[in-house]
């Protein structure tokens, strides 16, 4: 495979190793395709292997160099392992994007320590273990993209979700302190909280009485409708670029206004 890709000016960057995790479902699977339309090797990382191996085949039939590992970001060895195996068939990883996540609902009162232990294991921790795995490569390399999905929760406050939230909100203070820790390194570090996007989590959210539907949430957007997975994957692939080279340790909200 060309070692470059084509941007829009016509001018190539050169073709990176990308890991997303989460990248099976809803935005994950939309920032996948994206990274591998950009020219990336895709590695598609998600509990569910059977659908990992679903989406990285879809991928390979539209002409991406694609894998796909079935790994829980919880369980430190396995995160490890399988970068070993990106490493083996890819290369070093350049590009990390940890979109997998776990919300649940409950009145704070109502948190146990398990459901508290859980959600933080797999927003926060699984974030610093996917993030320490990689970035040994990043640093050797001189350059390396960490872009982390937070939540606008961790920006607003959601009531009804505070183990969520606080995750969330840790994601996001771990984001800056990584992008001061390493950008002297040739690293950015950047965090996307999304809102009012459209996915299959939400839409279970919803069906369980926890969210209002689509259009109650639209009309609480100023622009007026529900975000997409696009959306988010195009805001990745602009924070993984060349170009945002000097864009390191910010919140980029894409959420239609509903967050300022």
């Amino acid at each position: 495979m060309n070692n470059t890709a084509p941007t829009p000016s016509g001018s190539t960057a050169p073709a990176r190793v990308a890991v997303v995790t989460g990248g099976a479902s809803g935005m994950g699977v939309s920032i996948c395709a994206a990274f591998a339309a950009a020219g990336h090797r895709v590695a598609v990382l998600d509990i569910d292997g059977a659908a990992a191996q679903r989406t990285a085949e879809q991928l390979r039939e539209a002409g991406a160099a694609a894998m796909a590992a079935a790994v829980d970001v919880t369980d430190r060895d396995a995160v490890r392992a399988t970068m070993d195996k990106v490493r083996a068939e890819f290369g070093a990883v350049e590009i990390l994007v940890t979109s997998a996540g776990s919300v649940d609902f409950a009145p704070f009162t109502d948190i146990s320590p398990q459901a508290w232990n859980r959600i933080v294991d797999v927003n926060l921790n699984g974030v610093f273990h996917c993030a320490q795995a990689v970035v040994g490569d990043m640093v050797a390399a001189g350059w390396g993209r960490i872009v982390t999905i937070s939540s606008s929760s961790a920006q607003r406050g959601s009531p009804g979700m505070v183990h969520y939230t606080a995750a969330k909100g840790a994601v996001v203070a771990m984001t800056k302190a990584l992008a001061r820790e390493y950008a002297a390194a040739g690293i950015t570090v950047n965090t996307i909280p999304p809102s009012g996007i459209d996915t299959p989590m939400s839409r279970r959210s919803q069906a369980a009485g926890h969210l209002p539907g689509n259009e109650r949430m639209a009309a609480a957007i100023p622009v007026g409708h529900l975000g997409t997975g696009d959306d988010i994957a195009a805001a990745c692939v602009f924070l993984c670029s060349e170009q945002a080279g000097y864009i390191t340790g910010q919140v980029l909200g894409v959420n239609g206004g509903s967050v300022i």
